[in-house]
């Protein structure tokens, strides 16, 4: 066991609101995310608001995974003291624009000096309905959104120093929101894709209770990239052509790879988290 996942362990036993992307209180959830500099990002990878926008997106993301719709974010940004006023103008910028575009009000936080830039973004969101990673039956099939193993490239050729693509999902995510709240009602389980595609089918299997069965070979290069935050589901398979409809009409691909079975899953990849 790593030591995030030991850490974690030591509070599961004391509530039962751990082990999704967000915790569920009546009819809101909350997520919290850490984003920081030399762990998630490097400052010569991205501009201040480019880091702002991504600490945001990573965050909605979870909440977007459990069917629920951001309303209020609290930020908590260390700030080195080298940052100028145009610097921190900057950073604002990348929060506001993406609260913007979700309809998420900004309602307070914390800001304290630091020798780097860390950021730590707690979304409050509401949901009628929240789909658990706990909700897959056997036989189910499993689906995820877009194309996995991009994000994993690029930040290989980031640490190589060439540059990637303004459009690389590494530097700004894809949620697929729409889409996802259109398709809920069919969906038995979900949740974002951070770690890797296999890392989260380990945490689908543990907390659901089943294994898989892959109909195909999916290569490491797919199945271990982080940073993907595409959309990992589980649904009924007299649901998959309503949900195939809706996926065209929002233009987001699915890749149906798998079907629920007795046993359990584990996953082989190296954590994708760097260091200096």
């Amino acid at each position: 066991m790593n030591k995030e996942d030991f850490f974690i362990k030591q509070f599961v036993n004391d509530t039962k609101l751990i082990g999704d992307d967000g915790a569920v209180i009546g009819k809101w959830v909350y997520s919290n995310d850490a984003f920081f500099e030399n762990v998630h990002f490097k400052k010569e990878w991205m501009s201040l608001k480019q880091i702002a926008q991504k600490a945001m997106l990573v965050n909605i993301s979870d909440a977007i995974a459990m069917n629920a719709k951001p309303k209020y974010a609290l930020l908590t940004v260390a700030i080195p003291k080298k940052y100028s006023q145009k610097d921190l103008k900057e950073l604002a910028k990348g929060f506001k624009k993406v609260a913007k575009q979700f309809g998420i009000e900004i309602i307070g936080g914390d800001t304290i000096s630091n020798i780097k830039l860390d950021i730590s973004v707690t979304i409050i969101s509401k949901t009628k309905k929240p789909i658990l990673r706990s909700g897959i039956k056997k036989e189910d099939l499993l689906c995820y959104t877009g194309t996995l193993g991009t994000s994993k490239r690029d930040l290989e050729k980031l640490f190589s120093g060439k540059k990637v693509s303004k459009k690389s999902k590494f530097l700004k995510p894809k949620l697929h929101g729409e889409f996802f709240y259109k398709i809920a009602k069919y969906v038995s389980a979900s949740m974002d894709i951070s770690d890797g595609l296999f890392f989260e089918l380990e945490r689908m299997s543990k907390q659901s209770k089943v294994g898989f069965e892959f109909f195909e070979k999916i290569d490491k290069e797919v199945g271990c990239s982080g940073e993907e935050y595409e959309l990992l589901f589980s649904f009924d398979k007299k649901y998959k052509e309503k949900i195939e409809k809706l996926a065209k009409k929002y233009d987001v691909p699915l890749t149906i790879f798998a079907k629920a079975i007795k046993g359990k899953y584990s996953c082989e990849c190296v954590n994708h988290h760097f260091k200096d």
